[in-house]
Parts: structure tokens; C-alpha cells; sequence
């Protein structure tokens, strides 16, 4: 089977927004909302909506971002929208239909595509087919939608057992029975109307959690024969070949990089209390051959053109801030970033994450996006010139990954394409490092910095050619042909 991959997603740098807490628009909202500038609430509401979001369309061009993976937008009852209560209306306090309609095409004006988050796998107690139950008990006639478990349901009630499932055992939460051939063809349906939309693509919520045989199969199959480059990613944290075979998902939600990445860069800066919960390891410290040995295993997991369509990011409304995780290190949040933008992949940067937004675990990840004056310049002008640098050199993005050296707290690697050549260098460690890399997979001499600092020497020829390098104490650099 030959894999099939939307070829605009190995050019994309994304942008994560959770719309709540990215902007706020000029009209008049008459509810009521927590102060945008308060530390964010389980349950409270900031007042984002997508009139705001289209006012910050110029400076995520600036930024140099071409890609929006937007958290859930549909009518819910929460301030994230996990919980769906009708999947065919944009919620009226992000400004409904019209405003996602106009956000949408002032992204595509901007040559900016947008993703949306599909909650498939568990609705709301407040979804139509759901509430209905709840009212009317063994009555209702599409009662298989759910699992049923026992009468009476309790929805609200905590002191009684729920008697449905819910997801994560959550009575919030009912869990779809994709098993049922019309909850399926009601999900496939939702699928094919955003697309028809003009969408570019979905992100799978807990897409590992919908076991069904062929649903995901089918649901590629009926976007893609709507919209052939559409962008299918699933949620899932851990190896993930299983969705990756080219007949279900374009890419997964990249967390195998991410957790290595922070415990190499981070080392012991890495806040145990951030990172004992999720799914992805970013602890204990790691040298720079063991993250030489999990980028190499990363990298032969999936086909090459996977590769270039994995979700790559550090961290998002599920999981701390990387500058939180890492006790406030700006060192570690560039030197991750340098990484981030040189891996095969698409970038993904979470919505403040470039001007310096902390946040420990949810609600304090779900920040509001801050005033300028807040803004720390210095990690906004790295993050610009990092992604200038991945738009700027095809190799960056599509590229053979080579690692030429990992040794104690240096690693080394190539991206090459063609007579194209960038070799990038980090070191972690708190000493400079001098280092001797054998070469010989290089062509030509790369030693014009991009980026970053150190010194490059080159000695030898083809087989017997070595570059020597001298990296002051945590720093990187980007470095490419005369």
C-alpha cells in the first residue's frame, strides 16, 4: 500500500489556539466572565471568541505560521468544549457560526489552513440523543447509542453510581457505542460536513480509545474522497504504528519526541510535579546517547512519510507549559525550540508559549494569551527566527535526518536534501564542549552559521572527513553550506 500524506502539512508550522484564552473581541459580551488577566478556573470563562482570534491573524503570519490546530469550538458546557452538546453549531460565546465562517476565510486569505478538534469518542450529558435518555429511560428509542449499564441513570448525582459509561469513568462524559451502525453514521457524517466547510483537517480526540474495527478507516476514507489533503491526527501518546499503516491517521500528536527532548534539554531542571501524570517520559535527566538512541528508534517506528507529517510539540492543554516544566529555564525552552524546528514534522507551537507564557498543570496551562507589555521579547524573536529558518531550507522540513554524534551533553545531526546541507549542534552541558564528528555522510562543508553560536573546523575528506566543533556551555546552532 502505497502511504499517501497531505504534502501541506511538511510545509506547515502550527499554531495551537484554545479559544477561550487566545483574544478577546470589541463586541459587547453580556456575560459573565472571570478577568482575563485571573488566573484561569476549572469552570470559569475569559471571553475569547473567534472575532478576537481573526484580529490576531497578522501576527501569527509575522510569526511565520501557516497552520491552526483550534481545541474544540462546538456548543458545549465548558470552558474548553470537551463536552459537545451539538456538533453542528460553533458555540455562541466564540460567536457562533458566522464567526468561525469568517475566521476561516480570513485564515485562507492569509494562506493559513485550520484544524479542527474532533470530540468523537464522548459527548456531553447536555447532547441532544443523550439529554433524551435521561428523560424519557428505557423508553428512547436510539438507547444503544450509549452503554447502558443499569437503571436508573444518575447524571448529577455522585453519591449514586452512573450506570452508563462514561469516558475515564467520567458521568460527564457518556462514551458514543461506535459499535452502533448509525452513532457511526452520525460521527462520519460530522466528519464530511466541516470538510465540506472548507476545513482542512481534524484532530482525533483520544482516538486510541475508538476500537471499532474500520472506523477509523472509514472515517479516512470519506474526508479524503471530500477533501483529498485534509489532515488527519490522532490523539495518541505512546507508539503508535497501529494508526500509522496510511489507511487511518496522517500523523498522531508527536509526545514520543516531546518527552525525550525535555529530559535531554531540561536534565535535572525538569519539575517532577509537572510530569508524574502524563503518559510521555521527560524524567530522569538523559545524556545525549540516549537521546541519540530514542531519536534514531522514534525515527525508524514509522514510514518516512509519516515522518514528515507527525505532530510535533512540547506541550498543550493536556500537560504543563514546556518554561513551567523546566522551573522557568528560558535556556532549555530555546534549546527545545532549536530542536523542535529542525525535527522532521510539523512544528507545533502552543498558543503564548512564544512570548513566554508559563502555566503548571490545567487550569494554570490554559492561561490567558498576555498584553504585549508582558511579552518577553527575547523568546519571540527565537521562536521568528527559528521558523524563518524551517520555511526558509526545504532540508529543515522534508530532509534526511542524519545524527552524526551523541556523546555526554553533546548532540549532533544533519538535515540534508539534495546538495542542501544544515548540520545543527546542541550542547547541554554546563562547560563548553569541544568535539571531533566523523562526516563522511556530508558532501560538502557546512560552517555559515544561521543561528546559535559555536565554531566550526573541517579536516579530512570524504571518507576520512571530520568537523570540529566548539560549543560554549548550552547552546546550539544552526550551520549550512558556504
Amino acid at each position: 500500500m502505497k502511504i499517501q500524506t497531505p504534502a501541506w502539512v511538511k510545509q506547515a508550522v502550527f499554531y495551537q489556539i484554545f479559544p477561550d484564552r487566545f483574544a478577546k473581541s470589541n463586541q459587547t459580551n453580556p456575560y459573565k466572565l472571570e478577568p482575563w488577566s485571573a488566573k484561569p478556573t476549572i469552570g470559569g470563562y475569559k471571553g475569547g471568541d473567534l472575532w478576537g482570534a481573526i484580529g490576531k491573524l497578522d501576527y501569527l503570519v509575522d510569526l511565520g505560521i501557516n497552520a491552526i490546530y483550534l481545541t474544540p469550538i462546538f456548543q458545549s458546557a465548558a470552558n474548553h468544549r470537551y463536552h459537545t452538546h451539538d456538533y453542528y453549531q460553533v458555540d455562541p460565546l466564540l460567536g457562533g457560526n458566522k464567526a468561525f465562517h469568517s475566521f476561516l476565510k480570513a485564515a485562507h486569505d492569509r494562506n493559513i489552513k485550520v484544524i479542527l478538534d474532533g470530540v468523537f469518542n464522548h459527548a456531553s450529558r447536555g447532547f441532544f440523543f443523550f439529554n433524551d435518555i435521561l428523560e424519557n429511560g428505557p423508553h428512547y428509542p436510539y438507547i444503544d447509542w450509549f452503554t447502558i449499564l443499569d437503571w436508573p441513570l444518575s447524571a448529577y448525582d455522585g453519591s449514586k453510581p452512573a450506570n452508563y459509561r462514561g469516558w475515564a469513568n467520567n458521568r460527564a462524559l457518556p462514551q458514543f457505542n461506535h459499535d452502533n451502525p448509525q452513532v457511526r453514521a452520525y460521527l462520519m457524517e460530522i466528519g464530511e460536513y466541516w470538510c465540506k466547510q472548507g476545513i482542512d483537517g481534524w484532530r482525533l480526540d483520544v482516538a486510541y480509545e475508538i476500537t471499532t474495527p474500520g472506523f477509523w478507516q472509514e472515517f479516512r476514507q470519506r474526508v479524503k474522497a471530500i477533501n483529498p489533503d485534509a489532515y488527519i491526527v490522532g490523539e495518541v501518546w505512546t507508539e503508535a504504528r497501529k494508526w500509522l499503516d496510511g489507511s487511518q491517521f496522517d500523523g498522531v500528536m508527536n509526545y514520543l519526541f516531546a518527552g525525550p527532548t525535555i529530559a535531554f534539554v531540561g536534565g535535572d531542571r525538569v519539575l517532577r510535579e509537572y510530569i508524574e501524570n502524563i503518559k510521555y517520559q521527560a524524567s530522569p535527566p538523559i545524556s545525549a546517547e540516549e537521546y541519540k538512541t530514542q531519536m534514531e528508534t522514534l525515527l525508524a517506528l514509522y514510514p518516512w512519510e509519516i515522518q514528515l507529517t507527525q505532530f510535533n510539540l512540547f506541550n498543550s492543554h493536556d500537560t504543563a507549559r514546556l518554561l513551567s516544566i523546566t522551573g522557568g529555564d528560558r535556556t532549555s525552552m530555546e534549546l527545545a525550540t532549536l530542536l523542535l524546528c529542525t525535527f522532521p514534522g510539523a512544528p507545533s507551537i502552543y498558543y503564548g508559549d512564544e512570548v513566554g507564557l508559563p502555566g503548571g498543570l490545567d487550569p494554570d496551562c490554559r492561561r490567558s494569551f498576555p498584553p504585549e507589555a508582558d511579552w518577553d521579547l527575547e523568546v519571540l524573536d527565537y521562536h521568528k527566527k527559528l521558523i524563518s529558518l524551517r520555511h526558509e531550507y526545504p532540508a529543515l522540513r522534508t530532509g534526511a535526518y542524519e545524527v552524526l554524534y551523541g556523546e555526554e551533553t553533546v548532540y549532533v545531526f544533519a538535515r540534508i536534501l539534495g546538495s542542501e546541507e544544515i548540520i545543527v549542534a546542541v550542547n547541554v552541558g554546563k562547560n563548553t564542549a569541544h568535539v571531533s564528528v566523523p562526516a563522511n555522510q556530508l558532501q560538502s562543508s557546512p560552517q555559515r552559521l544561521l543561528y546559535g553560536r559555536g565554531n566550526i573546523s573541517w579536516q579530512g575528506e570524504r571518507e576520512a572527513k571530520i568537523v570540529a566543533l566548539n560549543l560554549p556551555p548550552r547552546t546550539g546552532f544552526i550551520a549550512t553550506n558556504p
